[in-house]
């Protein structure tokens, strides 16, 4: 992931450096566990350990000439560490030690997630408490549907990303096994408690059963769950961009005093970070798909998949951490105006009142079908006149004969709307 979209306490997880940390870390608690089987000499471990240098730069030179990174690798920790090294990696495979990191950077990454989450939920929370009896306009296709709150559409968002919140979580456990099973993982050269041994020392779970590899539906699921909030994101990102456009005006992203729209037009204050959202949210999602088609490996395992999560491990963790903390700013800074919400709810001259008058009218012996036709005849009649929805229905005689029009007064009333609002936040922000 370019720097311009890059957090560093979550690049810092997919740098080389920590990588061969967490290779250093693997084969080592191994040797650890071999040692208490007395499967090699006691005190390995803790002298390479002593002796042994990560550096990334001869790493990379000896891979050039072996072309294979764990070897490169193995061979850098022998230099410095002399002939007690020949004892790490005894009866692993390379896969061993590349699955159980990646698992590790992606538990890593995913706490740094739920952090992000946590922070955002925090943001939501704030404006929908805030904006609790903020009237607006709902729309559904776009078109003013009834009226709603401001804070009812943050509590949609915030259920949301709890819900997230759980599937990140869930995918994190999920992602977090380990796997020390030999070469097609039969364990025939390395005994199972040493598996079992690392998977503690590494706070993994033992993978139950592997091949060459960890299976990868659980990665493929791990990104999965990153699509998901990705997606989410770009919702609000949407609705954020909707409300912004100058015909609604009901919200608008923070601009700072020296802040510029447009290279060409001064007056311009647009919703980049928003639509920068949305772009993110598609990188993010581009992921998916590979880490489903690396589900299919073929037998023990082949290396189609290896050059994909070198690539989706970090894009898409690091993307997601941005977007995240990009939307809580949004969020938590975002203006909003609930004077031209009220405009907008003006626009129409109450048409959003139509079901009450529809309902009313077949509580009084109408049927549907009849009370629809005529409470539609003079929506759409105030429509094309740009006049008031209410003098329609109380000069129309099939309805003023069967309701008064004091009682028709009373169905035009705002509070109709916001009256179980208690309910959906009690129910919805206990957490």
């Amino acid at each position: 992931m370019i720097e311009r979209y890059s957090r560093k306490e979550i690049k810092s997880i997919w740098e080389d450096y920590n990588r061969y940390s967490i290779w250093l870390d693997i084969e080592l608690a191994a040797a650890e566990a071999m040692e208490k089987l007395k499967i090699i000499p006691k005190g390995i471990a803790k002298k390479v350990r002593s002796k042994a240098n990560i550096n990334p730069k001869r790493i990379l030179q000896i891979e050039k000439k072996v072309k294979h990174d764990i070897i490169a690798f193995l061979t850098s920790i022998t230099e410095k560490a002399g002939p007690d090294a020949r004892y790490l990696h005894k009866g692993m495979t390379s896969s061993d030690v590349l699955d159980t990191c990646f698992n590790l950077q992606l538990k890593q990454s995913g706490k740094i997630l739920l952090d992000d989450l946590d922070k955002l939920l925090q943001s939501i929370k704030k404006q929908a408490v805030k904006h609790k009896y903020t009237l607006c306009i709902g729309r559904s296709h776009g078109i003013h549907a009834e009226p709603i709150t401001f804070g009812l559409k943050m509590v949609s968002f915030y259920q949301e990303f709890l819900r997230n919140k759980k599937r990140l979580e869930d995918s994190i456990k999920e992602i977090s096994t380990c796997a020390i099973s030999g070469a097609v993982g039969t364990f025939a050269n390395v005994d199972p408690r040493v598996e079992s041994y690392v998977a503690k020392k590494l706070k993994l779970d033992v993978e139950q059963i592997s091949t060459q590899i960890i299976p990868r539906d659980r990665h493929a699921q791990f990104f999965s769950t990153l699509g998901i909030i990705a997606s989410s994101i770009e919702r609000f990102a949407v609705e954020i961009r909707h409300l912004q456009r100058t015909e609604v005006l009901e919200v608008e992203e923070f601009f700072g005093k020296k802040q510029k729209g447009s290279s060409a037009m001064p007056h311009k204050k647009n919703p980049i970070l928003s639509e920068n959202l949305t772009g993110l949210a598609r990188l993010i999602r581009s992921c998916v798909m590979p880490a489903l088609e690396n589900i299919a490996l073929w037998h023990e395992r082949d290396i189609s998949h290896s050059a994909v999560e070198r690539n989706i491990g970090p894009d898409a963790t690091i993307a997601l951490d941005f977007a995240l903390n990009r939307l809580s700013d949004v969020v938590k800074n975002l203006n909003v105006y609930p004077i031209n919400m009220k405009k907008n709810l003006d626009k129409t001259n109450g048409i959003f009142f139509s079901q009450r008058i529809l309902l009313e009218l077949t509580v009084v012996g109408f049927t549907r079908e009849q009370s629809y036709k005529i409470v539609q005849k003079n929506a759409m009649q105030a429509l094309k006149d740009n006049s008031s929805f209410y003098d329609k229905i109380i000069s129309d005689k099939k309805i003023t004969n069967k309701i008064p029009v004091n009682k028709l007064k009373k169905l035009f009333d705002f509070s109709y709307h916001t009256k179980k609002i208690n309910i959906i936040f009690k129910r919805s922000l206990k957490k």
